[in-house]
């Protein structure tokens, strides 16, 4: 299992497009330090009645969507930067293959997840400093730290969603844009459904299970448990379908 973990980890660190999706969740990091820095400023200088309408300058809450489809991308190319499944001549235990991607995909989503989370709400509340809200959504730490560990948890469910359906259909491109559908396409659709399945559906999309997790919505209508636990059936639906395909069709 060590040997199939450090070859993983050295395919994944000797190509250049893990370092651009790095590279690329570091801009939106900048990029969210920016835009918490220019909401800030404008309500510096808006009307006192105007500064009760403002939304957060937690940056966050932008960038954690984009991470997610980014950790996602890193989870595909795990899965397809070897479609011929050559590394089975190394490594011809097909569950000790799946084990070291499935630890390594995990492992790198926690640290980019956890990582991304604290920059990006750490250098929103230097810049919100001690203004109220609604411009400064938290107080302290223990006012983040369920949204960030929310965050955090769906970014590493859509880093092992990327990889179970990058073994199910060993294509990278096709990977990114189911992805892409399950966490913006979806979403985009669902409100627009007739009561009471717009609201029903919606729950059960990522982008919406994070708040739910997090435990900051008004009755919500996905409690935080039921909502880790929809969050769950992503991860094992997903790395299900790549595990049957990877232990039943030939390399």
């Amino acid at each position: 299992m060590r040997n199939a973990l450090a070859a993983e980890w050295l395919k994944i660190r000797t190509v250049r497009a893990p370092l651009g999706i790095v590279s690329a969740i570091g801009l939106m990091v900048v990029a969210g330090g920016a835009l918490s820095w220019l909401i800030v400023q404008d309500y510096d200088t808006s009307p006192a009645a105007e500064q009760a309408n403002f939304a957060s300058a937690d940056a966050s809450v932008v960038i954690t969507p984009v991470v997610q489809f980014l950790v996602a991308a890193l989870g595909a190319l795990v899965a397809t930067s070897d479609p011929r499944l050559t590394a089975l001549t190394a490594v011809p235990n097909r569950k000790r293959l799946l084990a070291a991607k499935t630890t390594l995909v995990a492992t790198l989503s926690v640290v980019l997840g956890a990582a991304t989370l604290a920059l990006s709400t750490g250098t929103s509340r230097l810049i919100m400093g001690d203004r109220p809200p609604p411009i400064a959504p938290w107080d302290g730490l223990g006012d983040v730290l369920p949204w960030a560990g929310a965050a955090v948890l769906s970014i590493l469910v859509t880093g092992l969603a990327g990889l179970g359906i990058g073994l199910a259909v060993r294509s990278t491109a096709v990977t990114i844009v189911v992805v892409g559908v399950l966490l913006w396409g979806l979403p985009a659709i669902t409100p627009m459904l007739p009561d009471p399945w717009n609201v029903d559906a919606s729950a059960v999309m990522v982008p919406y299970l994070v708040w739910e997790v997090a435990g900051v919505l008004t009755d919500p209508p996905l409690g935080p448990p039921a909502a880790v636990a929809v969050l769950a059936i992503y991860a094992v639906v997903t790395l299900g379908a790549g595990t049957v395909t990877l232990l039943r069709r030939d390399a």
